[in-house]
């Protein structure tokens, strides 16, 4: 792939703006959940024809990337079902209109989600929900090709909502057919999941897996035991990643709280009414501190000062449990204009600058994507001019890859640079860095400018790169990993 690539307009606007852009990382994950269950995010509504659901899905990802972001956390598997043709689960009714009707015309939307996600150099974090399986029983479209069809026998109902049974030895194998078939089929960047493990309690109701405690409980407490469920099928996911694409990262969203303080010395100093250990059965710290997962991001949409669930109180007892692995924080912006809190522009800025104080914390995730559509409270312009005005890679994670590739070949005529990659690491483009003059040419001391999304070579207009502001200007080759290169001099 061959690009030409013009940026003078763009160095004018940083050369105009770099002055007072406040200073930001240039690793630092920025993500948005793109929520499908229920048409929350996209597609708008069921049986939009495929030209629309392409055309607003590409609409999304172009605001996103004027926003800042690297990358989605998109929903592909909201309940029991799939927005791409498999073996195992039909599609789904939030697509077409109907479970188990394909896309006319036929397209795969994952494969093409993918494409025009990597298209713009951002990465695609598969979201799958574990456990659901009917949204809703009374009003839900179900095929007869369901897996609740299939196999009743693996589910509970509970509430309005067919679950899942994670007791059962079968459901979890399903899952890791599920994940397997995705790994070996599609060019993820991870996988990633909610909060939504054993679901949240309803007043006065038991989740209804007595029998099969009575059968695998071994001895266990029934919370332990239902602890222990959520640990293996975490555990299996893990493994099966690591043995299909290691290269894929694996994510959990767990409920903001872990425990409070008053259930447990080791849980945070807050007040919260369900939690992930005692409720949702999901022991997160026991995950972080297998190495069972890679990152997580604490869902922390309260706002800062709440009486119960502080987001600066959770926040650093977050970034004190992170066992090493990478913590994106969750940001609740739908909540924008909702109470006198929300209503302050200054809370989404306030959080991110708070984040960043902590060099435990790799970045932030936003839900959800609709909210963006609306700029609510100038937010979507504070990201764009001045938090996220320079552009970040995704944080490597050392764990998996720590292989920096070449530094590219540069050659110069009378009016261009071509860049050139001869390395034999897969890349995802190459950076153009600024340097202060009289600095150490090194990736600490740079800022990020501009990513080239490329395979292998690109050709930059020399006559249209002015200087930037006692700066000088470098590009270095960055790996799908995001990894980055040593750092060559460009002008």
């Amino acid at each position: 792939m061959k690009n030409r690539i013009s940026i003078l307009l763009f160095i004018l606007s940083i050369t105009s703006q770099i002055g007072f852009a406040q200073s930001s990382p240039n690793y630092e994950f920025r993500g948005v959940w793109i929520a499908t269950v229920e048409n929350i995010d996209w597609p708008s509504k069921r049986n939009l024809s495929v030209a629309e659901q392409k055309a607003s899905f590409i609409r999304l990802l172009n605001l996103h990337q004027s926003n800042g972001m690297n990358a989605i956390v998109m929903q592909i598997r909201p309940a029991g079902d799939a927005f791409y043709p498999s073996q195992y689960e039909p599609w789904s009714e939030y697509l077409t209109g109907k479970q188990g009707l394909p896309p006319n015309p036929y397209y795969d939307p994952l494969e093409f989600m993918i494409t025009e996600t990597h298209k713009r150099g951002m990465e695609f974090h598969a979201w799958l929900n574990p456990y659901r399986a009917v949204f809703n029983v009374f009003k839900s479209s179900v095929a007869p090709s369901h897996i609740t069809k299939i196999h009743p026998d693996w589910f509970v109902v509970y509430g309005d909502k067919k679950y899942f049974n994670p007791g059962l030895p079968e459901v979890r194998q399903h899952t890791v057919r599920i994940v397997n078939d995705l790994l070996k089929r599609y060019d993820l960047d991870a996988i990633h999941m909610d909060d939504y493990f054993y679901p949240y309690r309803i007043s006065g109701k038991e989740f209804p897996d007595q029998k099969t405690f009575e059968k695998y409980g071994n001895g266990l407490s029934k919370d332990s035991w239902r602890r222990s469920n959520c640990d293996s099928i975490i555990v299996d996911i893990h493994r099966t990643i690591r043995s299909t694409n290691p290269r894929v990262k694996f994510g959990i969203s767990p409920f903001g709280v872990w425990r409070n303080k008053s259930q447990d010395p080791m849980g945070s100093d807050t007040k919260a009414g369900q939690t992930n250990y005692d409720d949702l059965y999901a022991d997160i710290l026991l995950w972080l501190s297998k190495g069972w997962i890679d990152y997580v991001t604490p869902q922390l949409y309260w706002e800062r000062g709440h009486n119960l669930a502080d987001y600066d109180v959770l926040l650093k007892w977050w970034n004190e449990n992170g066992y090493g692995k990478h913590i994106y924080i969750g940001h609740g912006i739908y909540r924008g204009g909702s109470n006198e809190a929300w209503k302050d522009k200054n809370q989404i800025p306030d959080q991110i600058k708070e984040l960043r104080k902590y060099p435990t914390t790799q970045g932030s995730v936003y839900f959800s994507s609709k909210t963006f559509e609306k700029n609510l409270n100038g937010w979507n312009d504070s990201l764009k001019n001045n938090y996220y005005h320079h552009p970040a890679l995704v944080p490597p994670m050392t764990w998996l890859n720590n292989d920096a590739p070449d530094q590219p070949v540069v050659t110069r005529d009378a009016n261009n640079a071509n860049i050139l990659y001869n390395g034999h690491l897969k890349i995802r483009g190459f950076g153009i860095f600024s340097v202060p003059v009289g600095r150490e040419v090194k990736f600490i001391n740079s800022q990020l400018l501009q990513l080239i999304v490329t395979d292998k070579e690109a050709t930059i207009d020399l006559n249209n790169i002015p200087d930037v502001n006692g700066c000088k200007l470098f590009v270095a080759t960055i790996d799908i990993n995001n990894n980055v290169s040593a750092l060559k001099a460009l002008k």
